[in-house]
């Protein structure tokens, strides 16, 4: 199976998954095989990250709290299972905000620079300050999904932030690589195009602490 075959089975993958999320979350929120589809895979995602970075103290305690919140959820405590859902929905994009902006800070390599060197081999001084701007513009998107969804939550039925967090964030990601892969061909066409599994490959070998060099 080649490259753009596996992205659309995962494309549609996605797809059903959000569907199904949404409808659990509505019909749901707080049996416990719903609770374990829903936070399952991101909690796993994040302890898998943490145990394969040297943190497994971290990792163990994280999972010991994911579970325990999890169980007194199901079991009708005092956190509501939608507490948990919303928790996780901006939880997981301000946290990727921290981390994208921290890469901003003098003495830092944008995180987006990082990759594009990583692809590309090395950065040119119009691709390093384009790539700066790319790593802001993805601060700006965390930022904003994250206070709309917890604005949805306060103001909207849980019905209506439901269908955000899991319908129209993945759709707004797609929408983000799609524009940024447009405008940054159409700005500067003399960057060298890339194929999608060599940016994955870029993202899958990144290190955070090689990022602390000198700033592009």
């Amino acid at each position: 199976m080649d490259t753009r075959a596996r992205c659309l089975l995962g494309a549609a993958g996605g797809l059903a998954y959000a569907v199904l999320s949404h409808q659990l979350m509505t019909r749901a929120a707080d049996q416990p095989l719903a609770l374990l589809a829903l936070l399952g895979p991101m909690a796993g995602l994040a302890l898998l990250s943490l145990w394969r970075g040297g943190r497994r103290v971290l990792a163990a305690l994280l999972g010991g709290v994911c579970l325990a919140l999890a169980v007194q959820a199901a079991q009708g405590g005092r956190i509501p299972p939608q507490w948990l859902y919303l928790g996780q929905h901006a939880g997981i994009h301000f946290g990727l905000g921290v981390w994208f902006a921290s890469t901003l800070r003098p003495g830092r390599q944008p995180l987006i620079s990082a990759l594009a060197e990583r692809t590309h081999g090395g950065l040119s001084p119009a691709l390093a300050g384009y790539t700066r701007k790319v790593t802001a513009a993805w601060c700006v998107y965390f930022a904003v999904m994250t206070s709309v969804s917890l604005g949805l939550y306060a103001g909207a039925p849980f019905e209506a932030w439901s269908l955000f967090a899991n319908v129209l964030t993945p759709l707004s990601l797609v929408l983000m690589f799609a524009a940024e892969y447009l405008l940054r061909y159409r700005l500067h066409p003399e960057f060298e195009r890339v194929g999608i599994t060599a940016a994955i490959h870029a993202w899958n070998s990144y290190d955070p602490a090689q990022g602390r060099g000198e700033p592009q």
